[in-house]
């Protein structure tokens, strides 16, 4: 494992209130010219980052806990990556790969085949999106099977297009007052551990869904099903042992094409390179982005040759799918995961993380406002439930998780929020990050949680 060098002094620095008066002059600015739909969680604007630090235009020092939604796990400055991108940027920035072709398209699409599941013969198509990778996969499962319907499951998130949105399980913000969506998506329970009424197995909550499947659709009319192995946006879910490979055996006898959505847990960031390796599955097509080129926008599908060369062509790609620069700087980041053996990192994390909130959570006892502690490497989160429910009604906390994450802010840390119910902290720093940072962080999670 090669060490680490950051560019950036990696600690976390506030110098007073904020954000502070060039923040909030860009703020204003914002106001004129920036569509108010987009909005932003953290009210600093950055002015660098590196490592696990993020440095604000006013000065202060903030630990990242987010990596720009999983993004940049090998930090927002990698030298790898950034020197990649300059060398390619210098000799061309564009052609269209479906006019003149690189390169870098056809190395980025053999490292795929080598890093994801199964050593079956795979192709790639590269695009600039989680969404557009969903939507594509999508595409190129209903032309393979000849069929109509897809299955998606209870808190998923799979993107803002149109489709996606209709696979995406959470209306406000994403859903509402933007249908009519697109037809033939159909919804199943998910397997969620922390909430399920009865102890259930694995197998027995995919048999639930199998079930409401054939009953509702039928299993030789479903195209594909679409699942995140450790759900993102709905809570960081991770479902019970046994449920994704009783799934993916299901779909096999019926022909249907399962597609694995590893946007936000693909690239090392649950301790292996994609979370459907926990369990042995091997996905039909994985979608993949976020992680995959250390922050240019880059997505791709990788899966079985038969399916995706089942496409005429012309009926796959895009002006920008698989940029030259994004192809340079994904090759980067997976040569800097591989040197700094990511996985392994991600898998520190783990260890560092749960097991000083499982400590918190037992001092805190009866009255603890924290319902659970999950997730895989450095894809890890805390619901919060109101205080004494935790073992009962277990009644949503998003009060409690807002507060957590302004404490954080104020005290120089940047944690994210996420969940169904808005009531789950969700930890995703960069996997470079060092672990003094990181327990300097938590330092901060902790008070933060002590005084909801």
């Amino acid at each position: 494992m090669a060490e680490i060098h950051y560019r950036l002094e990696q600690k976390r620095r506030v110098l007073g209130d904020f954000p502070g008066p060039k923040s909030v002059a860009l703020a204003e600015r914002r106001k004129k010219v920036v569509a108010g739909g987009v909005a932003s969680s953290v009210p600093v604007y950055v002015a660098d980052a590196d490592g696990g630090i993020i440095h604000d235009v006013d000065g202060n020092s903030f630990i990242d806990l987010g990596s720009g939604i999983a993004v940049t796990s090998v930090g927002a400055s990698d030298a790898a990556v950034v020197g990649a991108v300059a060398e390619q940027a210098a000799h061309f920035t564009h052609t269209c790969f479906m006019v003149t072709p690189y390169e870098g398209y056809v190395e980025l699409a053999e490292e795929l085949a080598r890093l994801t599941p199964g050593e079956h013969e795979k192709r790639s198509v590269l695009f600039n999106s989680g969404a557009e990778a969903v939507e594509n996969a999508v595409k190129i499962a209903r032309l393979a099977t000849g069929r109509d319907a897809v299955v998606a499951f209870d808190h998923a998130y799979h993107g803002r297009t149109n489709l996606t949105m209709a696979l995406t399980a959470k209306a406000m913000p994403y859903k509402t007052g933007f249908g009519p969506f697109a037809p033939e998506i159909y919804r199943v329970p998910m397997s969620y551990p922390y909430r399920e009424e009865a102890d259930i197995k694995g197998e027995e909550a995919a048999q639930r869904a199998i079930t409401m499947i054939e009953k509702q659709i039928g299993g030789d009319q479903v195209a594909a099903i679409l699942i995140e192995p450790v759900q993102g946006e709905g809570g960081f879910i991770v479902p019970a042992e046994g449920f994704l490979p009783t799934l993916a055996a299901w779909a096999k006898e019926k022909g249907i094409v399962f597609i694995a959505d590893e946007v936000q847990s693909g690239f090392c960031r649950t301790g292996a390179w994609f979370a459907s390796q926990h369990e042995g599955v091997v996905p039909d097509l994985i979608t993949m982005a976020k992680g995959i080129a250390g922050g240019l926008p880059l997505s791709a599908v990788t899966g079985r040759a038969e399916l995706l060369d089942s496409v005429h062509p012309g009926g796959l790609g895009g002006t920008y799918g698989g940029n030259p620069i994004a192809c340079a700087a994904g090759l980067a980041a997976i040569r800097s995961m591989e040197e700094y053996d990511l996985n392994a990192r991600a898998q520190r994390i783990e260890d560092l993380v749960l097991g000083r909130l499982r400590k918190l959570d037992e001092e805190l006892g009866a009255q603890s406002i924290i319902g659970d502690i999950r997730g895989r490497g450095a894809m890890l989160a805390v619901e919060l439930v109101k205080p004494g429910t935790a073992h009962t009604t277990k009644e949503p906390n998003a009060e409690a998780t807002k507060a957590i994450a302004a404490a954080c802010l104020q005290a120089g840390v940047v944690i994210l929020t996420c969940g169904t119910y808005g009531n789950v902290v969700r930890l995703l720093p960069p996997l470079v990050i060092g672990e003094e940072l990181l327990n300097d962080g938590l330092d901060v999670l902790e008070a933060a949680i002590r005084n909801a």
